[in-house]
């Protein structure tokens, strides 16, 4: 651990420490984390879809060495604190997800979410009890460093199918207890449930940008302390560039007038490495 990255740690605490929301954007590649960077956002993090997108796979087919290395990356590529994606840790056993955040702290990353999915085209959400307990060890590896790593726990309820208020604000309630140092749940359904699951925990909560719709003062208001984007920046540049590519099959090019000038975008690109 580098004093820079206990700087980035606290840097980081700091700003979950409110009192004020603030948006965390999340690049998928060393390009898309420089921009960001120079638009003075104040921390950033890693998306697993954009990145696996990036990589011509679907989401959740990146394996934990891939994830870590990208992180990696996207770490040496910024001075910002960066926190990151680690999906479901890569395992199913509590001991698997200790040992995917200490990893995570020796590529640099000051943060991680980890989430009760088990992944893969035939994942599940994990029973509440494991759920639990996987949190507790991502705390417990979290806690054994040096700095302040912000650890996130997510449950994904909502996005898998299982849109039960109830039950997603039980795992929040007792990740929390945990330990958690943010709380996540993805794909709530509109701003009164989002102010619902604010209201039952004390700690910062995480809210995914788009899902549901509204502006940052709104989610300010219903008690969110962290937006985040997910993929929806990869997405857009991705619709973008699919877009142009279906105009260009009707032989018109009139998507050229909206793209970025060559010269912006070298403004925030490296001569070397």
């Amino acid at each position: 651990m580098s004093q820079d990255q206990h700087t980035k740690a606290e840097t980081l605490a700091a700003l979950h420490a409110g009192p004020e929301v603030f948006v965390i954007p999340n690049p998928w590649d060393i390009g898309s984390t420089q921009i960001l960077t120079a638009m003075d956002f104040k921390a950033l993090a890693t998306t697993s879809a954009g990145f696996a997108f990036s990589r011509g796979r679907l989401d959740g087919a990146v394996n934990r060495d891939q994830m870590l290395a990208h992180a990696a990356e996207i770490v040496a590529a910024t001075p910002l604190p960066v926190s990151a994606d680690l999906e479901n840790g890569y395992g199913d056993a509590p001991q698997t997800v200790g040992e995917t955040i200490h990893l995570a702290a020796a590529t640099g990353l000051v943060g991680a979410s980890i989430e009760d999915f088990s992944g893969g085209q035939d994942g599940r959400i994990y029973p509440f009890d494991l759920a639990v307990e996987r949190i507790e060890a991502a705390v417990a590896a979290a806690r054994s460093l040096d700095f302040p790593f912000a650890l996130t726990a997510r449950t994904e309820n909502f996005i898998r199918g299982r849109r039960d208020l109830d039950d997603t604000i039980k795992r929040l309630v007792a990740f929390e207890a945990a330990g958690a140092d943010i709380l996540f749940a993805p794909g709530l359904p509109d701003l009164d449930a989002i102010r619902t699951v604010c209201q039952a925990l004390s700690k910062p909560v995480n809210v995914l940008m788009g899902q549901p719709g509204g502006t940052t003062s709104q989610l300010a208001d219903a008690g969110v302390r962290r937006i985040s984007l997910g993929s929806a920046l990869a997405r857009t540049a991705l619709g973008a560039f699919m877009a142009a590519a279906s105009e260009i099959q009707t032989g018109s090019y009139t998507f050229i007038d909206g793209a970025a000038s060559f010269a912006d975008i070298s403004t925030h690109m490296r001569d070397t490495d």
